[in-house]
């Protein structure tokens, strides 16, 4: 008899994202996750002490997959993009999506900690480049557009909602063009 696969580290977060990705995380424990894997629930033990260590790994994995995805730039307007994607995430990955933004993970940060992480600099960089705007402007103006974008998203991501591009488009463009235009003392 051949011997058994070992059962890895990278598996078992490979397939708790997929049990997240399909079911929601309220499904994921050591049973769902060996399941999955074909082998009992001795290897997930072995590689996660708890099944919330196996969670925060998974969340990482699932934090690089958003970021990857926010970042897939299609067009000459970068913040549209990557709004939209956002958006677009919310709808094509609900349980993902409320995995990462409605799962406490914030617990005891404030706004200003989640806009001033290392994680943002490159799409405030893209903002002050695209509207030419300073650091501490483009701060406001994606503020701005992340609660506007979170907030559809949080409606798409939890309700069965059509979802109308051309709406969102033009609710982002407003709020974008309207934060810029406020900032550098327009009308």
């Amino acid at each position: 008899m051949p011997p058994k696969p070992k059962i890895t580290r990278s598996m078992i977060i490979d397939a708790a994202f997929e049990i997240i990705r399909n079911t929601g995380i309220e499904t994921v424990n050591a049973r769902t996750v060996s399941n999955k894997l074909n082998c009992s629930t001795q290897p997930v033990m072995y590689h996660f002490k708890t099944i919330e260590e196996l969670k925060s790994a998974v969340y990482d994995k699932a934090d690089a997959y958003h970021s990857a995805y926010l970042m897939n730039i299609h067009s000459d307007n970068p913040m549209k993009d990557i709004g939209l994607n956002y958006i677009q995430f919310a709808v094509k990955e609900k349980n993902l999506f409320r995995f990462l933004f409605q799962s406490n993970e914030f617990s005891g940060k404030n706004m200003t900690e989640l806009i001033n992480a290392e994680e943002l600099q490159p799409i405030l960089s893209i903002l002050c480049e695209e509207s030419a705007v300073n650091p501490e402007q483009a701060k406001i103006i994606f503020r701005s557009l992340f609660l506007l974008a979170h907030g559809y998203a949080s409606m798409f991501a939890n309700n069965e909602m059509a979802y109308d591009e051309q709406i969102v488009l033009s609710d982002l463009s407003l709020i974008y063009t309207g934060a810029i235009n406020a900032l550098k003392g327009e009308n």
